[in-house]
């Protein structure tokens, strides 16, 4: 099997233990600078797995996260934020994690490796769904199987792996490969490429929101206000948006019910909340397209 550079000792580690804690922590943070400079040459391809995730979600499908260890985890941080980020139904968004998400601090290793395990938990994954499977050294037997099934089964297959050439950027249809340089903590992948693997799923879940048409102005349009501080921003985005007072922003998220995209074009005179929501459907979600509707029906 050919060497991993996620499994090589960096170039600065050598006395990393002896040296000032001041100069370990420089070296660290240098190590997370380099990794995320890998994500650079990769853009073009979480464009297209980003747009792919949009299609999906567009079609009703699912979206379906896949990974083991701490690869898991940057899985399990990007698909748990987007029923609040997008407003995307939670049971839309599935986890798929080896051992099972965690519910304590212990993450067994061993779980990475039980293929019958991973191909039980694919049995949710059916035609069309968009399969995103991470993997650091692109060869962990738990994504493997998972995406070979996802092929079978006419998924959409995006992987994301931290070295090229590898089994699994191979079974992708949209491959993503993060060269990280060797870890200041040789092969612990939580470092590097779990910085470069989640900027890349942030980077592509982010590029499905826009698509959807669930951001305006760089604002989450789309969001589920459930707590004070969310309830806030919307008002703020309405108001932004529409150019009214905050208590007449206040006052139109009452009558949408809390959503920001109607609630914004009652903000600026749609008459009602039937109108406001037939301008977005016909806009296919994007608030730009049903504002200037909006403009023309007045």
């Amino acid at each position: 099997m050919p060497q991993r550079k996620t499994e090589d000792l960096h170039t600065s580690a050598r006395g990393l233990d002896m040296r000032p804690v001041e100069e370990i922590g420089a070296v660290l943070l240098s190590g997370q600078l380099d990794a995320l400079r890998a994500v650079s040459g990769a853009t073009a391809e979480i464009a297209r797995g980003g747009q792919l995730m949009a299609q999906t979600v567009r079609a009703g499908q699912q979206l379906v996260y896949a990974a083991a260890g701490s690869s898991g985890l940057m899985a399990m941080a990007d698909a748990c934020e987007l029923a609040g980020t997008f407003g995307l139904p939670p049971e839309r968004t599935r986890i798929l994690m080896a051992g099972g998400i965690p519910t304590s601090s212990a993450m067994p290793g061993d779980t990475e490796d039980d293929a019958q395990e991973a191909q039980n938990a694919a049995a949710i994954i059916g035609k069309g769904d968009a399969v995103i499977l991470l993997s650091a050294s692109g060869r962990t037997p738990y994504p493997l199987t998972i995406a070979a099934i996802a092929r079978d089964r006419g998924a959409h297959v995006i992987c994301i792996a931290n070295n090229p050439d590898t089994p699994l950027l191979e079974l992708a249809d949209v491959a993503i490969c993060l060269p990280t340089p060797p870890e200041v903590i040789s092969g612990s992948t939580r470092m590097g490429a779990g910085t470069a693997q989640k900027a890349a799923l942030n980077m592509m879940s982010t590029i499905m929101g826009v698509a959807l048409g669930h951001v305006h102005d760089g604002m989450m349009v789309n969001l589920y206000a459930d707590n004070d501080k969310l309830r806030d921003r919307a008002a703020r985005m309405v108001a932004d948006i529409a150019s009214v007072p905050h208590a007449d922003a206040i006052e139109a998220l009452a009558k949408a019910e809390g959503r920001v995209k109607p609630a914004v074009l009652l903000a600026m005179g749609a008459p009602n909340l039937t109108l406001a929501e037939n301008l977005l459907t016909k806009a296919d979600g994007r608030l730009r397209a049903a504002m200037a509707a909006l403009h023309s029906h007045a």
